[in-house]
């Protein structure tokens, strides 16, 4: 069964969500359930191993200061974007920043936690080189923001994934 439906709850979602967009009738079922049959075997194609963690503590750690650090960035840009006009301009800048990650879970997580802070924008990663180009909104020293992104999270990304 496995090997037929290797996802099964993704294979009934997507049919409910088909027949939920299109009219209920026998013909839509069937086609609903084809195609979301082979979805769900795409899926299993391509789907990574199953990362392995190596310390929960690292991983909540890492969740705190990153919802910390969210909130401090939305009110940091927001004042930013206020008083631009009245006390000086911003500077704005891509810093390519040297990670010792290789790991695509890891490195993942870390592009979501970039993208999801304000001010800040993953731009691109070079596999080969380990370098990460970082957009920030206002820069004050690019080496501050190195030492942020390699103390502050891809330390916690290793400990908990290497």
């Amino acid at each position: 069964m496995s090997r037929i439906l290797p996802h099964p709850l993704l294979t009934a979602a997507l049919t409910l969500m088909w027949l939920l967009l299109t009219s209920f009738s026998l013909g839509h079922l069937l086609l609903g359930f084809a195609i979301a049959t082979l979805a769900g075997r795409a899926l299993a194609l391509i789907e990574p191993q199953t990362p392995h963690i190596r310390s929960w503590r690292a991983i909540l750690k890492l969740m705190r200061i990153v919802s910390i650090d969210i909130i401090r960035s939305n009110w940091a840009v927001a004042a930013l974007i206020v008083t631009s006009g009245r006390h000086g301009k911003r500077v704005s800048a891509i810093v390519d920043i040297p990670l010792r990650l290789k790991d695509p879970v890891p490195l993942a997580l870390l592009a979501m936690v970039i993208t999801a802070t304000p001010g800040t924008a993953w731009l691109d990663y070079d596999r080969e080189t380990g370098v990460l180009l970082l957009h920030v909104f206002d820069v004050v020293d690019e080496d501050e923001w190195r030492a942020l992104i390699r103390d502050r999270y891809e330390a916690l990304l290793l400990e908990a994934f290497a």
